[in-house]
């Protein structure tokens, strides 16, 4: 019997699970996945609790509910990979495997900023990548009187990099059906020299920024938070003033890649961007935001991911050539507030442009658009989340690599 071990069962291990145990011969292939966490987050969830758009159970389930009871389910922390000896150290005991997928996700750490997980952490200074940031962050809006409002972006990559921009938004719209509007002063400060990754999206979403009345900030890298003063300090000392500060913070793999030797500056392993093989060693392949791959850190990106390294595990498994198919498909709505949002679907190749989006002519969602349909279809995408994303289930009419039909190229 050889084993094949996921290590972690977020999105992208627990969608490996589901892909994988019907494909695999049982008597052939053990399954096993490994996660310290009772929780499963839906993460994109995060983004509207602070707005009571969601509530706490809309984005959370317990995890195992959705691993398929035919895989071995540890609830175990991983303290380390010895990838030379194929072996995983848990907290009590060791598992030798034949086939690793990492897809241990990553994580904030506000630590990497002086100051800004300091004394006002969760006080005027949070963040909405936690479920328990989101939450602190919801009960400081309800009673929130007003004032300078600052949606500041650490550095890149981050998960979803659209979210802070969709929070600016979002935090318009909630403010004025509170009748406030006029009180709250909104600053989105980025490291990036637009308000996106993309350049023809940041040229479309700029607009957005104005018409709602959202200062930007560009090419700001922070240096330190000033919590005596209520300041984010640059590195040329520039300064800018807060009494709500809502920051996203450095995103970082996970710790037990650095313990293992195996990952980046930032803790990300080194992946082969379209076979989604790690780099250093052959039976490994690393998914999700555990990946150093230049593709966005989204639940769209993992569930596109996950169907090419199924495909390339057996071609793995029957020592035939990898497929170098994955071509960084990110598809993604952008909430824009006020019942309206965007979609944009893009890959490493190819920015975002106008067009339809799944058919051509019909669509019936436009790209790089504002619509009530785009918005209904990011709160769809909940339940598309639990039933069928995590359990492997392909979405009808949207391929993995990104089809150019409808788009305006």
């Amino acid at each position: 019997m050889k084993n094949l071990l996921i290590l972690g069962a977020g999105t992208s291990g627990t969608m490996m699970a589901n892909h994988l145990r019907p494909k695999l011969n049982k008597k052939e292939w053990k399954i096993t996945i490994v996660d310290q966490y009772k929780t499963h987050y839906y993460q994109p969830g995060f983004l509207f609790l602070p707005f009571d758009i969601y509530t706490e159970n809309q984005v959370k389930k317990v995890g195992e509910k959705f691993i398929p009871k035919e895989v071995n389910y540890i609830q175990k922390k991983i303290e380390q990979i010895l990838p030379n000896e194929n072996k995983v150290q848990l907290e009590d005991q060791i598992l030798s495997y034949d086939l690793l997928i990492i897809a241990t996700g990553s994580k904030i750490a506000p630590d990497e900023v002086e100051g800004m997980k300091g004394k006002n952490w969760h006080k005027n200074v949070f963040d909405f990548y936690t479920y328990e940031g989101a939450l602190a962050l919801r009960n400081k809006l309800r009673t929130w009187q007003g004032g300078k409002l600052v949606v500041h972006i650490t550095e890149m990559p981050i998960k979803c990099p659209v979210a802070p921009l969709e929070f600016a938004f979002l935090a318009d719209s909630y403010f004025t059906k509170k009748g406030m509007r006029d009180k709250v002063d909104i600053t989105y400060v980025t490291p990036l020299s637009g308000a996106f990754t993309k350049q023809t999206c940041s040229n479309s979403l700029s607009y957005l920024l104005k018409e709602k009345n959202i200062k930007l900030e560009t090419d700001f890298a922070i240096e330190h938070v000033d919590n005596e003063n209520n300041k984010i300090v640059d590195y040329a000392e520039k300064e800018i003033d807060y009494d709500l500060l809502v920051t996203v913070p450095t995103n970082m793999g996970d710790e037990v890649i650095e313990r293992s030797g195996m990952g980046d500056e930032l803790n990300f392993v080194p992946t082969h961007p379209n076979t989604l093989q790690s780099k250093e060693h052959q039976n490994i392949f690393v998914i999700g935001d555990a990946t150093n791959v230049p593709a966005s850190k989204a639940g769209s990106v993992a569930h596109f991911e996950a169907e090419t390294l199924t495909d390339n595990i057996l071609l793995f498994i029957n020592n035939k050539p990898l497929k170098e198919e994955f071509d960084g498909h990110a598809n993604c709505f952008i909430e824009t507030g006020h019942n309206k949002a965007l979609l944009i679907d893009f890959n490493y190749e190819q920015e975002p442009v106008e067009g339809t989006f799944p058919f051509a002519g019909f669509g019936p969602l436009k790209l790089l658009k504002e619509s009530i349909f785009n918005h209904w279809g990011k709160l769809a995408f909940r339940w598309i989340y639990w039933n069928m994303l995590l359990k492997g289930i392909a979405i009808p009419f949207v391929s993995r690599n990104m089809s150019t039909k409808g788009k305006k190229i």
